[in-house]
């Protein structure tokens, strides 16, 4: 989605009832955030609506990005907020052979998520039950973490739930949102 480097267009301040409608579509989508929610999007303090190409819509807090989305679209959160509250996203993993692709903006395989260096929900090498026990659907959005690293590479939209995944093991699993790297990244809001 912004593989190239993107400028920024028109910004314009959240009048108070949409920034009310956004938090309660946070809170709904993501739920884990609830804790969080007066440190991320503030009551007293003002939302900003950065305009980007192709439609999309990012929310930001000063200089910090929050959230992004595609007309109407779910609410993606951008990785700055996902690598401050990790564990509040549904998470899955990919195996060391798939970061240079997701990395290059390419739609995430199912081979990359089922290897053995890969991680589903239920998965039984997941001791510490760090990618849940809830299949997820078609249509969710959900985080990508890579084998061996610390903070997430990716947020995107499922293609296929969790449980087609590990039955069928091939075809593609994830679209590409928002990547360590890609425009959207490296986008100054200074």
């Amino acid at each position: 989605m912004f593989k190239k480097d993107i400028t920024p267009g028109a910004k314009s301040k959240v009048k108070s009832s949409v920034q009310r409608t956004i938090r309660s579509k946070v809170l709904e989508q993501y739920p884990l955030l609830e804790p969080y929610i007066e440190d991320i999007l503030p009551k007293k303090e003002q939302l900003d609506l950065v305009k980007l190409p192709d439609r999309i819509a990012l929310y930001a807090l000063g200089t910090t990005p929050l959230f992004f989305q595609h007309m109407d679209d779910p609410l993606l959160p951008h990785l700055t907020l996902i690598h401050r509250y990790p564990r509040c996203f549904p998470t899955l993993r990919i195996d060391r052979g798939a970061i240079r692709f997701v990395l290059s903006g390419a739609t995430l395989m199912t081979p990359g998520l089922t290897s053995p260096g890969g991680r589903l929900p239920n998965d039984p090498n997941d001791a510490e039950g760090r990618y849940g026990k809830k299949e997820l659907e078609a249509g969710e959005v959900v985080v990508i973490e890579a084998e061996g690293k610390e903070h997430a590479c990716m947020v995107g939209v499922l293609k296929v739930g969790t449980e087609e995944m590990k039955r069928v093991k091939k075809g593609q699993a994830c679209e590409a949102g928002h990547y360590l790297g890609d425009g959207l990244w490296s986008l100054s809001l200074g």
